[in-house]
């Protein structure tokens, strides 16, 4: 962590002031001392180990809380250049975007595997398709965000928050674009990545709980019109050979047809309640997108008059 924070810049064209703040997840190593040297303005403490995208998630509360105008995300390994945060934030200080993500140069990255890589470019496929975005390179976690794009983001994934949010960005109809980022060495292996099966594993996860949290209609529906088509070309097939005089012969085609039209049905239905959840779940969003904007204007107006005191 020291070399990444040794990295940091304390001034960024477009802004008046640039604060660090760290997130200590959990850890039992020096990571508290560590930030405290080298000036680390802000340091928020899990008591335990929460995971990647809890931590993320802490990390934009607590910049919103302190006001932040825009937040700046990335890691502690020194994976990203941090030379390239002007180049990451321009687009939100031009108004252009919302949110900003780096796209690393994953083809010549030589400390990724072909399997990684291949990975990579499937989670960015699926994210495009789920979320209506042109994001080369979803699990870039170099990223910036704007104070209203950071209020309107809720992450439910465990994990990783990286392919959630931009999902989320697409579906609220946020301006977010990408920008070419550069990479340093690899220092160490990643930790969020124990191993190329959990890291498949993990990801295939992820993609699939995408599509459920995001495009329920779409995924339920899909499988639901598929089985109930099925079973209803084996009723067609069966229909036709009884008329022939052959259908006592098929009986297993009528049963196997009855089950697959009933399977199908009842994904259909579940389909609609899916629906039904995804909209209460985005009127939960807004309503926590609202009251996170309400805090951060209390918090401004009390800093105000603390200042006029």
């Amino acid at each position: 962590m020291s070399i990444a924070l040794s990295a940091l810049p304390r001034k960024v064209g477009g802004f008046d002031i640039v604060e660090w703040l760290v997130i200590d997840d959990g850890s039992i190593d020096e990571t508290v001392a560590v930030a405290r040297a080298y000036g680390v303005d802000h340091v928020v403490r899990h008591a335990r180990n929460q995971g990647l995208a809890r931590a993320f998630m802490t990390g934009l509360d607590a910049c919103l809380h302190l006001g932040a105008d825009v937040i700046v995300n990335t890691d502690a390994d020194n994976q990203y250049c941090a030379d390239d945060i002007p180049a990451l934030v321009q687009p939100i200080l031009e108004q252009r975007a919302e949110i900003v993500v780096g796209a690393r140069p994953i083809e010549t990255i030589a400390h990724f595997s072909p399997l990684k890589k291949a990975l990579q470019k499937l989670g960015s496929w699926v994210v495009r398709f789920a979320s209506n975005t042109d994001i080369p390179d979803a699990p870039s976690g170099f990223r910036a965000m704007s104070r209203s794009a950071a209020q309107r983001l809720m992450v439910f994934n465990d994990y990783t928050y990286t392919l959630e949010t931009i999902i989320q960005a697409g579906q609220k109809n946020m301006a977010i674009v990408s920008v070419p980022v550069r990479v340093n060495d690899d220092l160490r292996p990643s930790r969020l990545v124990k191993s190329i099966p959990s890291y498949i594993k993990r990801s295939i996860v992820t993609i699939v709980r995408i599509f459920i949290i995001y495009r329920p209609f779409r995924f339920f529906g899909t499988i639901g019109i598929t089985l109930f088509g099925f079973g209803f070309l084996l009723g067609l097939r069966f229909l036709w050979l009884y008329l022939e005089g052959q259908g006592s012969g098929h009986v297993q085609s009528l049963i196997l047809a009855a089950l697959l039209m009933g399977m199908g049905f009842q994904a259909i239905l579940i389909a609609f309640i899916a629906d039904l959840l995804a909209a209460n779940r985005k009127l939960t969003e807004d309503i926590r997108s609202r009251q996170i904007e309400d805090r951060v204007h209390l918090t401004g107006s009390n800093i105000s008059r603390n200042s006029d005191k």
